[in-house]
């Protein structure tokens, strides 16, 4: 999987977790996270934990202090910057080597820029209509059914058609596309991660040769004229690695947002009956979803550059800092916590981040998430889970929170 707090990947099978520290990760704390972090915070800000393939370092649980450590400037995001590995390995060993997302000022302020135009408010009002169309096109498929497994179905499906469509991945493609994401995040148990970055990372090197060969308007095209046409300014590295950040952060964290909030409304039916009386309520309550349930429950770690106090703690030079988004949010707003009130309308989170690695998705995730819910709810008016007693599944270990399975059932149409 991918490790939370280095970011890079390690075979969970073949790792022996370091004892004596309390663990973040793995099927018995990510079933119920919200819980534990709530006993965290009430104990310490920040806490040294371990993780389920070896890596220790410290965790950030409490709001404040959250927003402090993303913007922290001597919490670095490039390890090699704080001296633990060197840049030919971290190339070598990193999925996400050559973007944003492991990059620093001024790499970080040139790289975000280049694809910053992509990932406006006005790109995702243009991508609406677009996202509505395959909303309905997946709901004709699964309204006929009278049961279904909605992430199978619908929340996994959306999000990559619309990500594959922005990058330029042809349709017979994404399924494939879809199976290396989630072995490149740890998300199918049991896979070799290493194979699912080293096959993602592959295809996306074939489809920037295809792109150069036969430009188009999707967005590897427009990466390619900024690397052939400027002078350089964006290398064959930062290519494959914003590809690869893109591919990832531009459809995982959707996947996780649309099956956390149906899984709320599906354990909570009069809130979704709010939302279908008054579709108004829908783009607050998208952000009352964020909030509750975080899609990234763990950032991507950050190194502490020089010695550094933070919450009353020293973190030593080098050593890996995570901020627990997924703990911070439930502290981040009045009368928050788990509790789910899609009329709150002050819904406040950290779940794009905070400072200059906000996430420059946001707009494109928040208009996924409004229509693919109110799509649901409009066309399926009875949907309700199909076994209620049955625990929801979550993914057992990594980044990122969201339910694995929501098997539901209702009258066909």
């Amino acid at each position: 999987m991918t490790d939370p707090v280095t970011g890079q990947g390690a075979d969970r099978e073949h790792a022996a977790p370091p004892e004596g520290l309390p663990l973040f990760d793995g099927p018995d704390f990510k079933a119920d996270s919200p819980a534990r972090f709530a006993e965290l915070r009430r104990t310490a800000p920040l806490h040294r934990g371990r993780f389920i393939d070896g890596f220790t370092g410290w965790v950030v649980v409490d709001p404040a202090l959250a927003r402090e450590a993303l913007n922290h400037p001597m919490l670095v995001k490039d390890p090699v910057r704080a001296g633990l590995v060197s840049a030919e390995d971290y190339a070598r060993d990193v999925l996400f080597a050559g973007n944003m997302l492991t990059a620093d000022p001024p790499d970080h302020t040139r790289l975000r820029k280049l694809v910053a135009g992509a990932f406006t408010p006005r790109s995702a009002v243009r991508l609406r209509p677009r996202i509505q169309e395959i909303c309905d096109g997946l709901l004709d498929g699964i309204a006929p059914l009278g049961e279904t497994d909605l992430v199978r179905s619908y929340t996994r499906v959306l999000p990559m058609a619309v990500i594959s469509e922005l990058l330029g991945v042809p349709e017979e493609r994404r399924a494939e596309f879809q199976h290396w994401s989630d072995q490149a995040l740890g998300n199918e148990p049991g896979t070799d991660t290493y194979e699912g970055m080293a096959r993602l990372r592959g295809y996306l090197a074939e489809l920037l040769e295809e792109k150069r060969r036969e430009p188009d308007e999707a967005l590897f095209s427009a990466l390619i004229r900024v690397r052939d046409e400027d002078d350089g300014r964006l290398s064959d590295e930062e290519l494959l690695g914003t590809g690869a950040l893109l591919v990832i952060a531009g459809h995982e964290t959707t996947v996780n947002l649309l099956g956390s909030a149906l899984e709320a409304l599906l354990r909570d039916p009069a809130q979704a009956d709010l939302l279908r009386a008054d579709p108004g309520l829908l783009p607050g309550a998208v952000e009352e979803f964020l909030r509750r349930d975080a899609p990234v429950e763990y950032t991507p770690g950050r190194f502490a550059a020089e010695d550094v106090r933070l919450g009353g703690e020293l973190i030593r030079k080098g050593e890996p800092v995570t901020i627990a988004l997924g703990s911070a949010n439930h502290g981040a707003s009045p009368g928050g916590g788990t509790g789910l009130d899609v009329t709150r309308g002050d819904a406040r989170h950290l779940s794009f981040g905070h400072g200059i690695h906000y996430c420059l998705g946001a707009p494109l995730a928040r208009a996924e998430g409004e229509i693919g819910l109110r799509s649901v709810l409009e066309r399926l008016p009875d949907l309700e889970l199909a076994d209620p007693e049955r625990p929801t599944p979550w993914i057992s270990a990594g980044l990122m929170r969201g339910p694995t399975s929501l098997p539901v059932r209702f009258t066909p149409r």
